[in-house]
C-alpha cells in the first residue's frame, strides 16, 4: 500500500528582526558598502566587508511589505509595521502595501520605509545620514524616472557617499561564473512578479534583446488559490495565499511533458501514490454535542442562579437610589406642610417641578415603586432557594424616575436569553452518543492531484490563465533568432537559472528539453541552476562590492548625481545599460525673427 501523503500546513509567524550591533570592522578603516537585495517579495541586507569576522551573508531578510494600522479613532496612535514585525501577512492582508508594481519601485513613501527598518535594524547610527556606500539591485531596463527617485531618496534623504546599481539576476550569473570572466551566457530569471530572458555577451547585458514575461511565483499562488477554492467551496476561507505559496514551495514540481503528465495522473494507481493531502486545521468539537442530560440540566441551573443573583443584586441598587429619591421628595413635602413656601418653591425648581400635585404624584409613584422593588426582592429571595428549570427570569417592571435602571436590567436579560431558549427540557429519555457520519479531519483535507503540476506551468503556458504572452521556451527561441549561429552556439553553451521561481523540481530537465526540440541536430547546450536561486543575487553583489570598494568603476558620486541629474547610472558588468534622456531641440527664436520680417510685404500691415 502507499504511504499515506498527509502534509500539514505550517502556518509559520515571522519572527520580528532583531537590532543588531554592527562589528567595528564596518567601521574602520574606512566605512564598509551596504548590499540591499531590492526584491519586489523580499529584502536582502547585509555588508560586504572582507574581514572574516562580519558574517558574508544577509543578516536581514524580510518581505518587502508595510502595513499601517488606523490606530485610535481620530488618527491617533497609527502604528506602521515592516517586514517580519507583521507576524503574519493573513490578517493584515486588505492593509499590506508594497513599493513595487510589478518588480519596479513606484511608491517611494513605502521604500524608504524599508530602507528605514534596513538601517535601524543593521545598527546603522551615523547621525542625520548614512555614510556607507550602498549597492542596490534594481529591475531590467529600470526606468529613467524610478532611478532617478531612488537616487534622489538616498542622496537626499539619506546623505549616502556614493551608490552602484546593477541587475539581480546578473549579479547571481556573476556569482556562479563557471569560467574566466568575461563570459557569455543566456540567463532566465523568474521571480516573483516576472520572468526575463537575458543574453550576456562578453560579460555585458544586451539590453537591446532582453525580454521579460508578465508572470511569476505571485500570479502562481493566485491561480492555484482560484483552483483550490473553486474546488473546495466549502472551505474558502481558509485557503489564502500564504498557504498557496507554501504548497507552491514544497509541493508543487514543474513537468517534462505536461499532457503525458496530465495523462498520468487520469490513473487512479497513480493518483492515490502520487496525491498530496493538506490538512486544514479543524476543531473535533462537533455541532450535536455528546454531553448528557442531566450535565446540561446543572448548567442551565447554575446559570439561572447566576442570573438571579445579578438581578438581586440591581434591584438591591434600584431600590436605594429610588428609597433616596422619595426621602428627597418626602422631605419636600414637609417644608410645604410646615409653611416654610420660600424653600419649598426653591427646592420644586431644582426637582424641576411646577406645582404641590406634581410633586404628590411623583411621591406616589416612587412609593410603588419602591413597595414592588422590595416585594420582588423577597420573592427572589425565596425562588434563589428552589432549582427553577423550566422558568425564564421576569422583567422588571419599568417605573417613570427609574426607566434608565430597568431598560438596564431587560437588556441584561435579553442577552441571557438565546442561553435558555435553547435549551429547553425535553421528556426524559436516554440521549444517545451523536455518532459522526463522516470523518471530520478527512473534511477538512485538500487533495492537490493535477493542481501540483498546473500552478507552476504558466510560466511555460500563460494561456492557462488567460495571459496573451508567450511562455519561457517561445521567448527563449524568440531570443536566440535575433542573433548569428555562431553566437546561438555561444549563448546556450550557459544557460543560466536563477530566481526564486525556477527552484521547482524538474525545471532545469523542462529547459533542456524545451532547448532540445529548439536547437539543430546534434548540437550541444549545457544548462545549469544558481547554487542559492534566492540569495545568490546577494551574494554576487557582495562580491562585486568587496572587488570595486576601492575602485571608481560602477560607483555613482554626490558629485555625479549633482551634475548629471538622478537618471545617470555608471555601467559595470552586473548593471544596466545608461540610456541618457535626448530632447529635441527646438529651433531658435533669434533666427525666427528676421523671416516673419521678410514675409511680410505692405509696410501699412507691419505698422
Amino acid at each position: 500500500a502507499a504511504p499515506t501523503r498527509v502534509f500539514a500546513f505550517r502556518d509559520a509567524r515571522w519572527a520580528p528582526d532583531p537590532v543588531l550591533e554592527p562589528s567595528a570592522a564596518v567601521r574602520s578603516p574606512q566605512p564598509v558598502p551596504l548590499v540591499i537585495d531590492n526584491g519586489s517579495f523580499q529584502t536582502r541586507a547585509g555588508w560586504a566587508c572582507p574581514d572574516p569576522s562580519v558574517p558574508a551573508e544577509p543578516l536581514l531578510r524580510f518581505r518587502s511589505l508595510a502595513a499601517r494600522s488606523r490606530g485610535a479613532r481620530g488618527g491617533a496612535g497609527a502604528e506602521t509595521q515592516v517586514g517580519n514585525d507583521l507576524g503574519s501577512p493573513e490578517p493584515l492582508r486588505w492593509l499590506l502595501r508594497s513599493p513595487f508594481d510589478r518588480n519596479v519601485p513606484v511608491q517611494l513613501e513605502l521604500q524608504e520605509l524599508l530602507l528605514d527598518h534596513v538601517f535601524q535594524r543593521l545598527g546603522v547610527s551615523s547621525q542625520g545620514c548614512v555614510d556607507h556606500p550602498i549597492v542596490l539591485t534594481e529591475a531590467v531596463c529600470n526606468p529613467l524616472y524610478s532611478r532617478q527617485m531612488m537616487s534622489e531618496l538616498l542622496f537626499e534623504c539619506y546623505q549616502v557617499p556614493k551608490v552602484s546599481y546593477g541587475v539581480d539576476s546578473l549579479y547571481s550569473f556573476y556569482h556562479n561564473r563557471r569560467q574566466n570572466w568575461p563570459c557569455s551566457g543566456l540567463v532566465i530569471s523568474s521571480g516573483y512578479q516576472c520572468t526575463h530572458i537575458l543574453p550576456v555577451l562578453e560579460g555585458r547585458l544586451d539590453a537591446k534583446n532582453c525580454k521579460r514575461i508578465n508572470l511569476g511565483g505571485c500570479q502562481a499562488a493566485v491561480y492555484l488559490q482560484r483552483l483550490l477554492q473553486l474546488k473546495y467551496p466549502g472551505h474558502f476561507a481558509a485557503i489564502t495565499l500564504s498557504r498557496m505559496e507554501e504548497i507552491l514551495h514544497e509541493h508543487s514540481y514543474i513537468a517534462q511533458d505536461y499532457i503525458e503528465e496530465l495523462q498520468k495522473w487520469r490513473c487512479p494507481e497513480y493518483y492515490e501514490d502520487n496525491v498530496h493531502k493538506m490538512q486544514l486545521p479543524f476543531s473535533n468539537k462537533l455541532l450535536g454535542s455528546t454531553v448528557a442530560s442531566e450535565e446540561k440540566q446543572e448548567k442551565r441551573q447554575q446559570q439561572l442562579r447566576r442570573l438571579q443573583e445579578l438581578n438581586a443584586r440591581r434591584r438591591e441598587e434600584k431600590l436605594q437610589l429610588d428609597q433616596e429619591r422619595l426621602d428627597r421628595l418626602l422631605y419636600v413635602q414637609e417644608l410645604l406642610e410646615d409653611g416654610q413656601m420660600d424653600q419649598f418653591h426653591k427646592a420644586l425648581v431644582e426637582l424641576n417641578m411646577d406645582s404641590a400635585e406634581e410633586l404628590q404624584s411623583y411621591i406616589n409613584k416612587l412609593s410603588l415603586s419602591v413597595e414592588q422593588t422590595k416585594q420582588k426582592i423577597l420573592q427572589s429571595e425565596v425562588n434563589i432557594e428552589v432549582d427553577v428549570v423550566d422558568s425564564k427570569p421576569e422583567t422588571p417592571d419599568l417605573d417613570p424616575l427609574g426607566s434608565e435602571q430597568s431598560l438596564e436590567d431587560v437588556e441584561s436579560i435579553n442577552e441571557f436569553e438565546p442561553l435558555f431558549a435553547e435549551e429547553q427540557p425535553e421528556v426524559e429519555k436516554p440521549v444517545a452518543a451523536v455518532q459522526p457520519v463522516f470523518n471530520l479531519a478527512e473534511y477538512h483535507q485538500l487533495f492537490l492531484g493535477t493542481e501540483r503540476i498546473r500552478a507552476p506551468e504558466i510560466v511555460f503556458q500563460p494561456s492557462l490563465i488567460g495571459e496573451d504572452q508567450a511562455g519561457i521556451a517561445e521567448t527563449m527561441q524568440y531570443v536566440l533568432e535575433r542573433y548569428s549561429k555562431e553566437q546561438q552556439a555561444i549563448l546556450v553553451q550557459n544557460v543560466f537559472l536563477t530566481g526564486g521561481n525556477t527552484m521547482y523540481p524538474g525545471l532545469k530537465a523542462r529547459i533542456q528539453k524545451e532547448l532540445l526540440e529548439m536547437r539543430p541536430f546534434q548540437s550541444s547546450f549545457q544548462v545549469s541552476l544558481a547554487s542559492s536561486p534566492v540569495l545568490d543575487a546577494w551574494y554576487g553583489a557582495r562580491d562585486w562590492a568587496v572587488e570595486h570598494m576601492n575602485r571608481e568603476e560602477g560607483w555613482i558620486s554626490r558629485k555625479d548625481y549633482e551634475e548629471k541629474g538622478g537618471e545617470y547610472l555608471k555601467e559595470h558588468c552586473a548593471s544596466n545599460v545608461y540610456v541618457p534622456i535626448r530632447l529635441p531641440k527646438q529651433a531658435p527664436r533669434a533666427a525666427e525673427a528676421p523671416s516673419r520680417a521678410s514675409g511680410t510685404g505692405n509696410p501699412g500691415e507691419q505698422t
